[in-house]
């Protein structure tokens, strides 16, 4: 098992890169996704990869961390948030933005993008015609937006969660993966975010998915988060966090309302936002 000295270094590393906490009793989760790498570099262990490799080198450095940013996901997870989407966060917007017939959607720490293709399916079937959809996602994995670019998956990552209709409709058996439909990966663009840093660009959205993230950052993150993301959502728009995930008494800015089963959080009005800007694409629909 990786030492305490070795443990605290990656842990520092990781805060300094991510703002990501690592805390004592997650030595197993370091060793299990360091070991692939000090193999691939011909270390006997991770404390020898950690001495001899990380603490010298930045390029390895930089793998380490993409190993160890979390990335568990799966289709349409936990369902409630897919069908507020449906239900009341869609028709709302639809109302809101028939001037001008485009949403722009964000779907932070994307991971491998299972969240942001659910929402480009339920985008697909349910857009009227004449309407464009642009979902952004990112990440601070390059690994996972590579991923989400090449739109192709394992047959264990097809069975969490996919329904066996929308297999058939949106994906094509390519050798042992499924890829994802090229109407599908159209809607995608990909960025590389670190939510701890200054968010690129100024565009704001009109539905922002950060999902079961915020708990792996402290207090102070968590709030510098929050107000970041403010300025990023319309005043009519909607910002979705996990299910044990809350801006209450962190940033009265928000305020939380319910969604069917699930809750948004939509910007408490008379909050300052930047500048909208907006972007032009091909009609999509189902």
């Amino acid at each position: 098992m990786i030492s305490p000295t070795s443990f605290g270094y990656v842990a520092d590393v990781l805060r300094r890169e991510t703002a990501m906490l690592c805390e004592p009793g997650k030595e197993y989760l370091v060793e299990a996704r360091l070991l692939p790498l000090a193999r691939a570099a011909g270390c006997a262990d991770v404390d020898t990869y950690v001495n001899e490799r990380l603490r010298h080198d930045a390029a390895e450095r930089a793998a380490a961390v993409d190993a160890l940013t979390i990335n568990e996901t799966s289709w349409f997870r936990d369902l409630a948030p897919y069908q507020a989407f449906s239900d009341v966060i869609l028709p709302s917007l639809l109302g809101a933005r028939a001037d001008r017939r485009h949403l722009d959607i964000w779907s932070a720490a994307c991971s491998s993008g299972q969240e942001a293709y659910s929402i480009a399916m339920l985008l697909h079937e349910q857009l009227p015609a004449g309407w464009t959809a642009r979902i952004h996602a990112t990440d601070v994995s390059p690994s996972m937006l590579e991923r989400v670019r090449t739109g192709r998956y394992s047959q264990v990552e097809m069975n969490r969660g996919m329904p066996a209709n929308r297999l058939v409709r949106y994906f094509t058996k390519v050798g042992t993966e499924w890829e994802v439909d090229p109407a599908l990966r159209a809607m995608i663009t990909t960025e590389k975010v670190n939510l701890a840093a200054p968010f690129p660009g100024s565009l704001q959205y009109d539905f922002i998915l950060v999902r079961n993230v915020l708990i792996y950052f402290d207090l102070d993150t968590k709030r510098d988060i929050l107000r970041r993301f403010r300025a990023r959502v319309a005043n009519d728009g909607f910002l979705m966090l996990g299910a044990t995930e809350t801006t209450l008494d962190l940033d009265d800015a928000w305020v939380r309302e319910p969604a069917g089963r699930a809750w948004v959080h939509r910007p408490r009005l008379g909050a300052a936002v930047s500048p909208r800007t907006s972007t032009t694409l091909t009609p999509t629909g189902a």
